[in-house]
């Protein structure tokens, strides 16, 4: 997809997300906003991947998995967007027996998705199990991952961490949606995270900054600078600053969205705020 695209693409995605989780009274819609620009360039742009071909092993592709799964309105409207199942199915998202659960799971085989997600701390420990087992089958596509900043405070992750660095596992690109905010309150207030950048790198990984990670530009060039510092012995994470609630002007600068659903009044007043993009559902 071309630039244009893809910023056309980010307008169709935020008006799928207010609208799945209006539907049904539920959701997170904070943090999938505010992670659009990043899954949109990721699977528009970045990745080598076959939505029509999907096949759980990913070989000969790239990997992506979403450990922080309650922001899988975002992840679903990507997916049914570059082809991984049909766009209408967005509408029974959070649904009885719909295979679009509130957080992403595997039971029911929905294309795209490889883990179930959404129990914080996880995703990092599978994206590197992943990363070594292409490392052992001579495949030489990379594994990304996307993590919550608040998800950091989990122990898991620094684990893993430590267990990337040390096993030089540099077929990995970590990213962390930076937005200050999680569901009681702002991250520093619940649990300062202190200098990720430095602790990260203490740990031995690459750190990359990208302080505008609602900007598409800047998103798509701090992916290509971090596949640049891929196999050279390090693990390579990007630090993405983001607005929690991107693009809706009440749900910014707070972290009241981050699992509230709006509204009528308040739905037809989002939807008026954002472009339309390629198509709407």
């Amino acid at each position: 997809m071309e630039l244009q695209e893809l910023k056309n693409r980010c307008g169709q995605v935020r008006r799928d997300i207010v609208r799945m989780v209006h539907a049904v009274n539920s959701g997170h819609p904070g943090g999938s906003l505010g992670c659009v620009e990043f899954l949109v360039a990721l699977y528009g742009k970045v990745m080598k991947h076959n939505p029509q071909k999907f096949e759980m092993d990913g070989a000969g592709e790239d990997l992506f998995f979403l450990s922080n799964g309650h922001i899988s309105p975002v992840f679903y409207s990507v997916l049914a967007r570059n082809g991984y199942f049909p766009v209408e199915e967005l509408k029974t998202f959070r649904k009885l027996n719909s295979r679009l659960q509130g957080h992403p799971t595997t039971h029911d085989a929905l294309p795209g998705v490889r883990i179930a997600s959404g129990s914080l701390g996880q995703g990092m420990s599978v994206a590197i199990g992943a990363a070594l087992a292409k490392k052992l089958n001579k495949d030489s596509e990379l594994v990304y991952s996307l993590h919550g900043d608040g998800e950091l405070q989990e122990g898991q992750i620094w684990e893993a961490a430590l267990y990337a660095a040390a096993n030089k596992v540099d077929n990995y690109i970590a990213t962390v949606d930076y937005n200050g905010r999680q569901i009681d309150g702002d991250v520093d207030q619940v649990l300062s995270l202190g200098n990720l950048k430095a602790k990260f790198e203490a740990f031995g990984w690459t750190v990359l900054e990208n302080h505008h990670g609602n900007d598409m530009e800047q998103v798509l060039a701090s992916l290509d600078a971090a596949k640049k510092e891929t196999g050279k012995g390090k693990p390579v994470i990007i630090l993405m600053k983001t607005e929690m609630g991107m693009g809706v002007d009440y749900m910014m600068g707070t972290h009241k969205w981050h699992g509230s659903a709006p509204n009528d009044e308040q739905l037809a007043k989002a939807l008026d705020q954002l472009l339309v993009g390629e198509g709407d559902y």
